[in-house]
């Protein structure tokens, strides 16, 4: 099973950018699904996790307004919606995803599945 993240570039301050992360086996629909982020020189930081269905969502406290995580369970994907966007949010976005239990976590040893990271650079 693979994660396959998309959508990272370059934007402005202010602007929006939009990631999007594919499950490679969609049989595998019990995930819990989320983005960690690590910036140079600093910890792997929680932005946001999703259950299998969106029911329950988690935020990392800068993130939390600005950014929205959605699932879509038909294409097994997950999306991360990011707008107002600041120089601190740039950083390596890595998808990850848990089943085993399909819950949330802050904490990034609790995902054994992770994607190959997506540069996000917010120029000021």
């Amino acid at each position: 099973v693979q994660l396959q993240a998309s959508g990272g570039g370059l934007v402005q301050a202010g602007e929006s950018l939009r990631l999007s992360c594919a499950v490679s086996d969609r049989t595998l629909t019990a995930v819990a699904m989320g983005w960690f982020r690590q910036a140079p020189g600093k910890e792997r930081e929680f932005v946001a996790g999703s259950t299998w269905n969106g029911g329950t969502t988690d935020y990392g406290d800068s993130v939390r307004g600005r950014f929205t995580i959605s699932r879509n369970n038909a294409r097994n994907m997950v999306s991360l919606q990011m707008n107002s966007l600041q120089s601190e949010d740039t950083a390596v976005y890595y998808c990850v995803a848990r089943f085993n239990p399909p819950q949330i976590s802050r904490d990034p040893g609790a995902y054994r599945l992770w994607g190959q990271g997506t540069q996000v650079t917010v120029s000021s």
